[in-house]
Order: structure tokens, then sequence, then C-alpha cells
């Protein structure tokens, strides 16, 4: 009950504020549109790449068994001159030779870690750099138009043609 009581004076209320007051549409003649523009600035990656030599330094390779072979051959020369009857020097040969050969096989390989080879190679390097674009957008137009004889003026988010449609309100002055 309370709802209904309610709605009545609300609706006694509104056509009470209302009354005399009439609302109809028309339309103005355009005569002037001009846009209006905002300036929208962003960020744009782009990548450059471009192809550098580069000078790098590598270890020679020790491919000779010189060192090897000869540390070998002395080894088991001095290893069969330590023995005594030919079973000891049979042994001292060979226990000489493994330890010669590991000897000389380590000074070949010091001596080729003193040498080096200098190399070149081309290598493509790659960079981001940024630059800034800029651009204009419309983002809305100023229209000044013409109504029963005046001029008025106004600001749209679209473009309105040749006409522009206008809601007239008519209301007694007090």
């Amino acid at each position: 009950m309370k709802t209904i009581v309610l709605t009545g004076i609300l609706l006694a209320v509104t056509s009470t504020a209302l009354a005399g007051h009439e609302r109809h549409y028309d339309y103005g003649e355009v005569k002037h549109v001009e846009p209006i523009y905002e300036t929208h600035t962003r960020k744009v990656p782009r990548e450059q790449c471009w192809v550098e030599t580069v000078h790098y330094e590598r270890e020679a390779p020790n491919r000779s068994a010189t060192p090897t072979i000869v540390g070998g051959i002395i080894g088991a020369a001095v290893g069969n001159r330590v023995g005594h009857s030919k079973r000891n020097k049979q042994v001292g040969a060979v226990a000489g030779a493994v330890l010669g050969a590991s000897i000389g096989h380590d000074i070949g390989r010091r001596r080729a870690d003193r040498h080096s080879v200098t190399e070149m190679r081309d290598v493509e390097r790659c960079e981001t750099r940024y630059h800034y674009q800029t651009e204009e957008r419309i983002v809305g137009y100023d229209v000044t138009y013409k109504y029963r004889g005046e001029r008025f003026h106004t600001t749209m988010d679209h473009h309105p043609g040749k006409r522009i449609k206008l809601a007239v309100s008519v209301h007694p002055v007090h």
C-alpha cells in the first residue's frame, strides 16, 4: 500500500514540474564545421642489424706426435741403461719408454699452448632503436549552425552533415 501511495505522490510531483514544458525536435542549417585535432605520439621499435668482422685467437692445433715419439725413444734408451741383467734392461726400457712418452707429450702440449692462431670471422650484430611517430586524430567537431535567423555554436563528436537535429523546449516565462 505504501508503494502505491509513494508512486502516486511521485507522479503528481513530476507532472506538476513538467506542466507548461513542451519538447519537440527541429533542424538547424549547418554553416561551418571545423575538425578538432589531437596529436598522439607513440614510441616505435625498429631493429637495425649489421655485419661486423671480429678478430679472435684460438690455440694452434697440436697434431704432431713427434714430442711423444722422441720422448718414448729417449726414455727407452735411458731405461735400458739402468738395468743390469737382460730382463731388468727390458723392464727398464719399457718403463722408460712409457715415462719418456708421457714427458714428451706434456712438453709438446706446453709448446703448442704458447702458439695461437688469429682468425677473423663475420658476425651479425643487431640492436633495437626507438623513434617517435606522431599522428593527428580527429576527436570532435566545432559546429556553427543557424536556427530561426540566429547563429549558434556547439561541439560534437561526429560530423553533423548539412543540417543538425535540435531539441526545442518551450516553457512559459514567469
